[in-house]
């Protein structure tokens, strides 16, 4: 990517941009939301064999694309904008990279290929309940006897966890703690000891879970004790992967505001000629335009390997995050009283924009985290 796109993005970009345009416009989430499935399996169906997004980042020798985390990136901000509802981000970005990133070749060669032929849907459950899902917080831990593994305990916050069919776990060995010890874990969503529940979450485009795991037979991922660094590297890859998601959504609400204001009547003259108004847009795309930079820049580390990837990852999620938040605010004050009703769009981007503020970290966290130099 560089400082700007090159030919090919742009145009990769112009093709998923009219897929969801064409495919799933506005009415059709609010119809999707609705299901406890979170998605419909058709448009699912022609995602996968029209763009192959669920394969995007897997590589060639796995039946995938092959492509890499800028392309991903791109993926994700125009799914952002549309607000597209699939189980993409669940399944191929948090689980697909996590197999990547922990799995040994013979774990990839076993599960990455159903992945990418679309035949089995995964899920990555992480978090406990303390919202940071880093390696500090995972108290989870697993019991071996020989060559056979069981998990107890409980993992919240699994987006689509109810729909997918295998479970990607992180635990750890007893007795230890931070990065040592943790191990990734293949657990079969339709096993005994498994039991998921769907979670009453205010953001109803995105499904998140509740799973309990009762001793539930689970198959390594990866070598044993030894999946901290992946499991870091992982969430950094997702924090990128969701903050260039939250700009897509950003950019489409900052759009709607401005066509809002140039349209609607007030006093006999449009509200975006009043020096207010014209402020309130100014501003959000200043922010916006700010957090598309972060977001880039950190995709364009994720690609490159930069050595200053984990910085820029927590830097793109909090910048994200709060320009996300603060956009669908300002637009639904720009709508007036129509901007606080169900039947205007602005509330969906509104609950997505928080619901993905509080994923991965807030953003307050991952600066407190920078200022004592990731101590916390």
């Amino acid at each position: 990517m560089k400082f700007s796109f090159t030919e090919e993005q742009a145009l990769f970009r112009d093709i998923v941009r009219r897929f969801v345009v064409e495919q799933s416009p506005r009415e059709e989430v609010r119809k999707v939301m609705e299901t406890n499935a979170g998605y419909d399996p058709a448009l699912w169906q022609r995602l996968c064999e029209s763009l192959g997004l669920h394969a995007l980042h897997i590589p060639e020798k796995y039946g995938g694309q092959g492509f890499g985390a800028v392309e991903l990136c791109i993926a994700m901000e125009e799914l952002g904008r549309g607000l597209v509802c699939s189980p993409l981000f669940g399944s191929s970005v948090l689980a697909g990279t996590a197999i990547l990133e922990a799995g040994m070749a013979q774990d990839r060669e076993l599960w990455l290929p159903p992945l990418a032929a679309s035949e089995r849907r995964y899920a990555l459950a992480v978090d406990e309940g303390g919202g940071c899902w880093d390696a500090k917080s995972l108290t989870m831990q697993y019991t071996q006897q020989g060559d056979t593994y069981s998990l107890s305990g409980k993992k919240t916050f699994v987006v689509d966890g109810c729909s997918a069919d295998v479970i990607v776990v992180a635990a750890r060995e007893p007795e230890t703690k931070g990065l040592n010890g943790i191990t990734f874990f293949m657990v079969e969503a339709s096993a005994p000891g498994v039991n998921r529940r769907l979670l009453d979450t205010v953001d109803q485009t995105r499904k998140l879970a509740e799973i309990d795991f009762n001793n539930a037979s689970a198959k390594l991922l990866g070598t044993p004790g030894e999946g901290g660094s992946a499991l870091e590297r992982t969430i950094d890859l997702c924090r990128v992967y969701l903050s260039n998601e939250m700009v897509g959504g950003a950019q489409r609400l900052l759009e709607d505001a401005v066509t809002y204001a140039g349209t609607r009547l007030q006093f006999g003259r449009t509200i975006g000629s009043f020096q207010a108004i014209k402020h309130k847009c100014a501003d959000l795309l200043l922010h916006v335009e700010l957090a598309k930079s972060a977001a880039y820049c950190a995709a364009e580390a994720a690609a490159t390997g930069d050595p200053e990837f984990s910085a820029l990852a927590a830097l793109s999620k909090a910048m994200a995050a709060d320009t996300y938040v603060k956009t669908a605010a300002q637009t639904i004050q720009i709508h007036g009283g129509i901007g606080f009703t169900w039947e205007n769009d602005t509330h969906l981007y509104f609950k997505r924009a928080k619901s993905s503020e509080t994923l991965f970290g807030q953003p307050a966290w991952h600066r407190e985290r920078m200022l004592r130099g990731w101590q916390i």
